[in-house]
């Protein structure tokens, strides 16, 4: 009985510590912080952007003071695959607004990546959010501090300041977590 009020009290202990450091985890361009202009090759969705899948160029010059979505992602998984069809229909229903979405998957391959980003966006018919590689492909652009702990890193912005940041630790991004990114999609929509 003793063992079992034990095993559980720290149970209970461990989840409180993880709870906290998944809080705590902090990743990429911070509310406040500008922008930057980085480069990357589309490799699919946002079918009406006017660029071409293979194109390389800056998204970010290409969207200038558009309210936007943007995230760095290590793995493409199921949870990835939801919180970009959630933008997708966010971007939808804000297309009034000019709302745009990119999401950069980053990693130590981008033959790998850029074939991974292709399948992605054909299979799960992603229409309105791009998917790319960024040249700074193994932990994207240096100047936006994505942190190697976070598997999601979400920078939300407009007129190229920092509105809004995710960081979402390894197995962490679940419907509670999507939900409260496109909550904050409102901090920059009018």
């Amino acid at each position: 009985m003793k063992a079992s009020v034990t095993l559980g009290l720290a149970a209970v202990l461990l989840a409180g510590i993880t709870a906290v450091r998944a809080a705590e985890l902090k990743s990429g361009l911070q509310p406040g912080d500008l922008v930057g202009a980085f480069h990357v090759e589309k490799c699919g969705g946002a079918v009406n952007d006017g660029k071409e899948i293979g194109a390389n160029f800056c998204y970010r010059c290409m969207l200038g003071n558009k309210p936007v979505v943007m995230v760095f992602a290590r793995k493409a998984d199921e949870s990835l695959v939801s919180l970009i069809k959630e933008l997708d229909k966010t971007v939808t229903k804000n297309a009034d607004q000019k709302l745009s979405s990119f999401v950069n998957l980053i990693g130590s391959n981008p033959t790998e990546l850029k074939s991974t980003a292709k399948e992605l966006a054909t299979k799960n018919q992603i229409e309105n959010v791009a998917v790319v590689v960024p040249q700074e492909n193994e932990n994207g652009p240096v100047e936006f501090n994505i942190n190697p702990a976070a598997e999601v890193t979400v920078t939300i912005y407009r007129n190229g300041k920092v509105a809004a940041s995710h960081a979402v630790a390894a197995g962490q991004l679940d419907q509670k977590e999507i939900e409260s990114i496109i909550a904050d999609t409102g901090k920059i929509l009018k």
